[in-house]
């Protein structure tokens, strides 16, 4: 992710900002689903609609974390 994409998102959820290049939409996906799951940190309704909408075409794609101490 460039700077630029990186700053558009700010810190708006899946629900709100995906990357413009479709070809990251997984990655991004997996990467944000890790890190709550990571650090336990809560989820509203749009967002997990979002993400589960969003994740259908990733099927082959597996969310690995370790729980934060």
């Amino acid at each position: 992710m460039t700077a630029k994409t990186n700053r558009s998102q700010a810190d708006r959820d899946p629900a709100q900002w995906m990357p413009p290049a479709e070809s990251a939409t997984c990655t991004d996906l997996v990467d944000w689903t890790a890190t709550r799951l990571r650090w336990a940190l809560p989820m509203d309704d749009s967002e997990k609609t979002a993400l589960l909408e969003l994740a259908d075409p990733c099927a082959d794609s597996v969310v690995e974390y370790e729980t934060a101490p």
